[in-house]
């Protein structure tokens, strides 16, 4: 009869150890953006050869950066979104970071004139990805 006991025991033991363990994991999803969004339609309303550095900055707003570059001034304008995931375990903990940005860039020539518009959208594209191997 001790035997058993001592069974019961042990499997009483083996079981809270389970349920301890068990709660002290967790999983966690967070979600982040740096920079504005670039609407589509302030974007269009800057026009090639006509638009000046003015009427940039009145559509978009001030740059996020401006670089010069063989007689040119760049206005950089971007918004990255970040995604996050993860997976806590009580020895091993497993995560996963995504970012994707979009970026547009203003070409101004030296009279201030709008001479070229490169917009690149990716942030539409990101997702959650839980498991943190791979695809």
């Amino acid at each position: 009869m001790q035997g058993t006991i001592t069974t019961r025991g042990l499997i009483v033991t083996v079981c809270m150890l389970c349920l301890c363990l068990s709660v002290l994991n967790g999983c966690s999803f967070n979600r982040g953006t740096v920079g504005d969004e670039l609407k589509q339609e302030n974007v269009d309303a800057i026009k090639k050869g006509v638009s000046t550095r003015t009427e940039v900055v009145t559509a978009l707003g001030a740059p996020d950066r401006i670089i010069q570059a063989n007689g040119h001034e760049i206005f950089q304008y971007y918004r990255y979104d970040i995604k996050a995931k993860g997976l806590f375990l009580l020895i091993l903990n497993f995560s996963r970071i995504n970012i994707k940005s979009d970026d547009l860039y203003i070409f101004l020539d030296k009279n201030g004139v709008v001479d070229e518009v490169v917009l690149g959208k990716r942030t539409d594209r990101l997702e959650f990805q839980f498991w943190p191997f791979g695809d």
